[in-house]
């Protein structure tokens, strides 16, 4: 028996599986117990390090308001940086959530529950951290730079955005439920 790190327990080693499947990744060896615990951590790293990123930028957004040049912006502006403040404090509340309900279900017999609850209020976090960081970067070069350029620059983060964290994992998704599908690539 060996230790899988991920999981923070003993068990069989994993073992990778024989496929045509590039997708295929590791079979585990696992109880439920042992994957809820497994997937729990994952979640939770997941959101340490989403929470960092989302709580320096509520700072800054808080800070803000109490600076000279803040009663200069005009209402495109404000309108900005009410709704960036706004998605960076849901960001705030639904990344820190998995944590809260962890306090209040720990050892209650719940963790297949807390896994798919975190699941969703992570998936729901970043989807308000990605709002609060392209109002933060369309709130500074406007007032920078102009509004067309700032336009343009959020306009190619959302982009980069939708590419990165919806197209490409859907894409992986659909790969993996049909192995064929990019074989063209993978020969290469």
């Amino acid at each position: 028996m060996s230790s899988d790190p991920a999981a923070g327990q003993s068990g069989p080693a994993p073992e990778r599986r024989r496929s045509s499947d590039p997708g295929a990744g590791y079979v585990r060896r696992e109880t439920q117990a042992q994957r809820l615990d497994r997937n729990f951590a994952e979640m939770l790293q997941e959101v340490r390090v989403a929470q960092a990123g989302v709580q320096i930028l509520f700072g800054f957004l808080l800070s803000l308001a109490f600076q000279a040049r803040f009663s200069s912006l005009d209402t495109f502006q404000l309108d900005v940086y009410l709704v960036t403040l706004i998605a960076a404090a849901l960001a705030v509340t639904f990344l820190t959530g998995p944590v809260a309900a962890h306090r209040l279900l720990f050892r209650r017999g719940l963790k297949d529950f807390l896994v798919h609850y975190t699941a969703r209020l992570t998936t729901i976090g970043i989807g308000f951290l990605a709002v609060s960081v392209v109002g933060g970067v369309l709130l500074v070069v406007d007032v920078l730079l102009s509004r067309p350029v700032a336009i343009s620059i959020g306009s190619a983060l959302v982009a980069i955005g939708i590419v990165v964290w919806l197209v490409i994992p859907a894409t992986m998704l659909r790969r993996r439920r049909d192995p064929q599908l990019f074989e063209e690539l993978d020969q290469s």
